[in-house]
Formats: structure tokens, sequence, C-alpha cells
């Protein structure tokens, strides 16, 4: 089931950076083009319904270089211990982006 609303919060905070945490892993921060990975995560659009079943934009991959970079949100509750209770409410949802290589994960 597609969910407009998080899809629209998910584009609005990964192509702002605002509204949510973003967490680089070691390996990206180390990485020297880690601009224009951060810049290619905020400009990602192609989302299909194989890498995308929900419609709620919250995965994307693409290469850089050597590498594959993964991009995905979760939600967390608000004192980040576990699962938001509703990704929809920005009230009860800390959005969380994590930015890795494919052998980050």
């Amino acid at each position: 089931m597609t969910s407009p609303s998080v899809r629209r919060l998910n584009d609005t905070a990964r192509q702002s950076l605002q509204g949510c945490r973003v967490l680089l892993t070691a390996a990206v921060m180390a990485h020297p083009r880690r601009r224009e990975i951060i810049e290619r995560v905020r400009r990602y659009d192609r989302f299909d319904p194989a890498s995308d079943p929900y419609g709620e934009h919250d995965f994307g991959s693409f290469n850089m270089d050597e590498h594959v970079v993964f991009w995905k949100w979760d939600y967390l509750d608000s004192d980040l211990l576990q699962g938001s209770p509703d990704p929809s409410d920005p009230s009860v949802t800390t959005r969380v982006l994590t930015i890795m290589f494919a052998e980050d994960y």
C-alpha cells in the first residue's frame, strides 16, 4: 500500500536534508567524493516498482567509482529508542537517513 504522506516526507527530508538526521558510514565519510555522493542521494529519482514496492521512496542505490552506494530511511520514535509508532506523523517520528557503501551493510 502506497503512503503518499510518507513518500512526501521522505522526499522533502532527503532533498533538503532537513527535518531528519543523516548518518554516513565511516567509509563514505572518508571517500574523497563524499559531497558528490550526498548530492546524488539528494537528487535521486530512479524509483520503480521493483526497488520501491510501497511507493514510499525509502531506499535507493547507485554506482560511485568502484562502489555501490545505498541510502535508506529508518523511522524511529522521538527518543531514538524504537521504531516510530506512525512514520507519517512527524511529531512522533525521527527520520534517519543512512548513506553507506553496499559493502558496509
